[in-house]
């Protein structure tokens, strides 16, 4: 069995995960059948069929046939993803609780459930429900004590202008020249996912050359962003026309050049730099004043990188909170110095420092 990065497997995804090493993989998407539990045709109201999932891939005996073959996979998944890696796996309201209650019992940790909006939605043609116009993801790491799992934070932002990413996302169904058509040019998959929703999801939580595993690939989404995000990927497949299409789909993926892939790090990660190491410097010196956003209000710098206003002394932050009677402040941002420009966050000061120790 050919277990190397970027390769489709043709076969049952619960044997194929079997044969795969212990921490493999980086990070799992899945997009496993949905039970939907058709009982017949879906019919328009001019009585035409609409094209539904009717295939015996999504046709399960019961629902406890269903959580065995969900709780087999997901157990499989779970050993072979590394313990910093992380899960996404999307269903609807035909069986998503079910996995999700299978994917606790199972240990991992859930961080978010997250509603994919559709934009265009399929209309609930017997006017008998709601319009189901929403799929939801759920995002997981590998256990509460696990290592820390990857979230490209400050990339979410950026990608929302420079608002905190929320856990509804709107995308619109594949439909037009994404849609993966077969040799007749019919649908290739019934359940195509769109290429925006796997890029986003990439994005926010692998890095390039992380090794990306979808044990359901279907017409290939996670292959073909996973190629141009610069990322590797196994997709297993039981389907053996499915998987050619995928193929012949990711074989025309161009990737996005090595150095485009950077994205927005998180300051968290860069390296710690104290107030007293400013000083130290000599970018401010003893005495030198610093500024609240709008210049009003002014504190003292001391030798050892602490603050005083009047009476109050401390860290950058612990002043910085006093002096709004907040419970905390982010120094860096909040105290600012003058410049040729104007008012400047203390912060310009900390990236001089880190950029003179990575030269």
């Amino acid at each position: 069995m050919d277990l190397r990065p970027n390769s489709i497997i043709v076969g049952d995804c619960i044997e194929t995960l079997k044969a795969m090493p212990d921490r493999s993989v980086d990070l799992v998407f899945a997009d496993p059948p949905y039970n939907l539990q058709l009982g017949g045709d879906l019919l328009r109201p001019d009585n035409s069929k609409v094209d539904a999932v009717d295939d015996d891939w999504d046709r399960f005996a019961s629902f406890e046939e269903y959580d065995r073959f969900t709780r087999a996979w997901l157990g499989e998944c779970r050993r072979v993803l590394k313990d910093d890696g992380a899960l996404w796996v999307i269903g609807s309201y035909h069986n998503i609780f079910r996995v999700g209650c299978a994917v606790q019992d199972l240990g991992f940790w859930i961080l978010n459930d997250v509603v994919w909006r559709k934009s265009n939605p399929m209309p609930n043609f017997k006017g008998t429900r709601f319009t189901n116009a929403h799929e939801t993801l759920i995002w997981a790491a590998k256990g509460r004590g696990a290592r820390r799992y990857t979230f490209n934070y400050d990339a979410m932002k950026m990608a929302n202008d420079d608002v905190q990413m929320r856990s509804d996302w709107t995308f619109p169904l594949a439909t037009g020249e994404e849609r993966i058509k077969d040799e007749t040019g019919a649908k290739g998959h019934p359940t195509q996912k769109p290429e925006a929703l796997l890029t986003r999801l990439m994005l926010a939580s692998s890095r390039p050359g992380d090794l990306i595993l979808d044990p359901f690939f279907g017409s290939g989404t996670t292959g073909a962003v996973a190629k141009r995000l610069g990322r590797k990927y196994i997709g297993i497949e039981r389907e053996p026309r499915y998987a050619a299409l995928a193929e012949t789909r990711i074989a025309k993926v161009v990737p996005v050049n090595l150095s485009d892939l950077e994205v927005t790090g998180s300051k968290k990660s860069e390296p710690r730099v104290p107030f007293g190491q400013i000083v130290e410097a000599g970018l401010l010196n003893p005495g030198d004043t610093v500024y609240c956003p709008k210049g009003k209000l002014s504190a003292k710098v001391r030798a050892d990188g602490s603050l005083v206003v009047g009476d109050m002394t401390g860290s950058i932050h612990k002043v910085g909170a006093l002096v709004q009677s907040q419970p905390a402040c982010n120094g860096w941002t909040y105290w600012h110095i003058r410049t040729d420009k104007g008012l400047a966050p203390i912060d310009v000061l900390r990236a001089r420092v880190r950029a003179e120790k990575a030269a």
